[in-house]
This record gives C-alpha cells, structure tokens and sequence, in this order.
C-alpha cells in the first residue's frame, strides 16, 4: 500500500511514517524543509528505500504542484493531510491576530484541497482510495463550550467543510473522504498534559482508515471512532 502524508517531519506525521514502515508500505513523506528534518531523514534511512522525503510546504502552492509532478506515475491509496498550524496566541475576542489568522486558513483549510486536487490522478489509479484529513474537536460548533481559539476553530470548521464537499464531489470516483480528529495527543501543540501517545493516536487513526466503507465518506470521526457533530 502506498501513503502519502504531509506534516511528516514531526509529530504525529512523523509517527505515521514509523508505523507505515512498520506495516511494510511505501510511505511518501512530505515536509516543509526536508533538509532540516533529522528525525524524519534518520527514519527514512532505515527504511530499506520504503520512505521518500519530499517538498511540500502548504504556504507555497507551486511546492505542491511540483511534487504532483514529481509523483506522476506512483499510485496513492491513502493520502493523508496532516500537515497543520494553531496559529498566533492572539486568538481572543478583541486581540485576534489577523495575519496569522489568514496563514492558518492557508495552511488547515485551503492547501488540504489543493494537495487532493494536485494529487487526484494518483489516487485514481488505486481501487481502495482515500483522502483523510487531519481535524479536530475544537473544529466542531457543537462541542465548543469554551469560546475563544477562533484562529484554530474557524480554520478546522472551514477545512470540515472541504472534507465534506470533497466526499460529495468525488462519490463517483469512489474515493472516501474523511475528517478525523486525532484525539489530544502530546505533541509539540497538544503539550505535555495531553490524553494520549503519537503511537496510541496513530495506530486507532490507521484502524479507522483501514476499515472505512465508502457509506463512511464525509463523515467527521473521533479517535474512538464515533462521529462528532459538526
């Protein structure tokens, strides 16, 4: 099987590369800056020439089409957005940084549908297709009792959104799509009094990803593998 996954120089990209080599796929693995992404260049290394690294920042569109290019003739079963910012601090009522509001629309919300659109011939070309974005809870209107992150909110519910259209869009392709929430997961953004592993987030993400049925597509799906209300 093949997999594509952006945001893969850390995190729980990073984890998703450890656990495709683990799985014996050819795990395409894209980052900003390849050149100084050590760890995921050290896994890569080990990988036995099952991991590519690639360019793929989602601040620059062209990066994406190039690595369209670059891609071509490979297959992809799976492509997983992944890669995501939580933006500026200054995300309360009265003190929103607007640039940095603007950037995370970019990278969460537009650049997820541009890397599907850049890549759809690829996935294509496989029987078993899915598009899988990473979301999350706080993108959810119904769950948010707390107010205020309206950087990362608005951007998750808008990339919700896309995940939404693009199941709608692609139904006759037979390509699911899917947005799923990874749970809190101690990363460099979820912090250190987070609920659970990289490993534990990533091994449920791939259960659910594995056991997808095309009546699943469009769906907004939780670590556990129930659906959260938009």
């Amino acid at each position: 099987m093949n997999v594509l996954i952006t945001g893969a120089s850390r995190g729980i990209g990073l984890e998703m590369v450890k656990y495709g080599i683990e799985q014996n796929w050819r795990i395409f693995a894209c980052c900003r800056h390849p050149q100084q992404a050590d760890s995921l260049l050290a896994v890569a290394t080990l990988a036995n020439g099952r991991v590519s690294v690639h360019v793929a920042d989602m601040d620059e569109l062209a990066t994406i089409q190039a690595l369209a290019y670059e891609l071509r003739n490979e297959a992809i079963d799976i492509l997983i957005n992944n890669a995501g910012i939580y933006g500026s601090d200054k995300n309360t009522f009265g003190n929103v940084d607007v640039q940095s509001w603007i950037n995370a629309f970019q990278v969460n919300s537009i650049a997820p549908l541009k890397v599907a659109e850049a890549l759809i011939e690829q996935i294509r070309m496989v029987d078993n297709k899915v598009i899988a974005c990473i979301s999350s809870k706080m993108g959810s209107m119904d769950d948010n009792g707390s107010g205020n992150s309206y950087i990362y909110r608005s951007s998750k519910a808008a990339l919700n959104a896309v995940v939404k259209s693009m199941s709608i869009d692609l139904k006759d392709d037979g390509i699911k799509c899917v947005a799923l929430h990874p749970g809190w997961v101690k990363t460099e953004m979820g912090g250190p009094n987070a609920e659970i592993t990289t490993r534990e987030s990533v091994t449920r993400l791939f259960n659910i990803l594995l056991a997808l049925e095309q009546k699943d597509s469009g769906r907004f799906i939780d670590i556990d593998g129930t659906d959260i209300p938009w």
